[in-house]
């Protein structure tokens, strides 16, 4: 790979034990790797330069309402859940967004409710702490549209992490002005429909991620993912959009940075 081309990686799980061994040894490459920023779900931004990252409570492990002012907590100095008065004002703590967020029918269809409680409640957190969201979606799309056009609006926008979406809810997302991401899924030989949601999706509004450990793209489906490996999403992306993989880097990067405002 050309070691001029930088790319943004959205969206990555590097606090996930799949990378227990050899961790700081892979994070202490990627710069050599053209992986010069990251967005993680964890709390690794402490410790490296170049990530940053985003906090929330994923669809899977919503519980009880408390876990709510953990959360604003470890984002702000205060909780405006249980002190409205606080002022949260540029005290966000390093966190970059509030995520992932969402609902996940796949795993849980007995919670669905309480999923839609906890998803609109952390879209309001966000929206306090004029942070962007990052929404998972999974087997939820109509439920998931509804809340974001009917009944709460991101104030800060946000980003459909590892889009999932078909033609038709995509560009009903667009319209809402959230960004879409593409992850390992759209290099899949059996993805029907990456090829025209790419082709619909405007360059300014496209993110990439690797969304590691998991997804991993082709040729490596199935292995253990991580950020080195964006290049092969990028490489389709370009591809689909009859583009040079330095534009899709430079764009992608900088809609990144404009989204989480880095």
């Amino acid at each position: 790979m050309n070691n001029e081309i930088e790319f943004f990686d959205s969206h990555a799980h590097y606090d996930d034990k799949q990378f227990e061994d050899d961790r700081e040894e892979l994070l202490n490459n990627m710069k050599k790797n053209g992986i010069t920023k990251i967005i993680n779900v964890g709390r690794l931004s402490k410790q490296y330069d170049f990530i940053y990252h985003a906090e929330g409570l994923h669809p899977n492990d919503v519980g009880e309402m408390s876990t709510l002012c953990d959360l604003e907590n470890s984002v702000c100095r205060g909780c405006m859940v249980c002190n409205p008065e606080h002022n949260v004002h540029d005290c966000h703590n390093g966190i970059v967004a509030i995520g992932e967020i969402g609902l996940d029918y796949h795993w849980n269809k007995d919670n669905k409710e309480k999923q839609k409680e906890y998803f609109v409640k952390q879209i309001d957190i966000a929206s306090n702490l004029d942070l962007p969201i990052i929404i998972h979606n999974r087997e939820a799309d109509n439920d998931t549209m509804n809340i974001l056009k009917n009944i709460i609006k991101s104030k800060a926008g946000g980003v459909f992490h590892c889009c999932s979406l078909g033609l038709e809810l995509t560009k009903e997302a667009l319209k809402l002005g959230y960004y879409i991401s593409f992850a390992g899924p759209i290099t899949f030989k059996n993805n029907k429909t990456a090829k025209e949601i790419i082709e619909y999706v405007p360059i300014d509004r496209i993110l990439i991620e690797t969304d590691s450990p998991y997804l991993a793209p082709e040729p490596l489906r199935g292995k253990r993912n991580d950020s080195r490996n964006l290049k092969y999403i990028a490489n389709k992306i370009a591809e689909i959009k009859q583009m040079e993989l330095q534009d899709i880097a430079e764009v992608t990067f900088e809609n990144t940075r404009r989204l989480f405002r880095i």
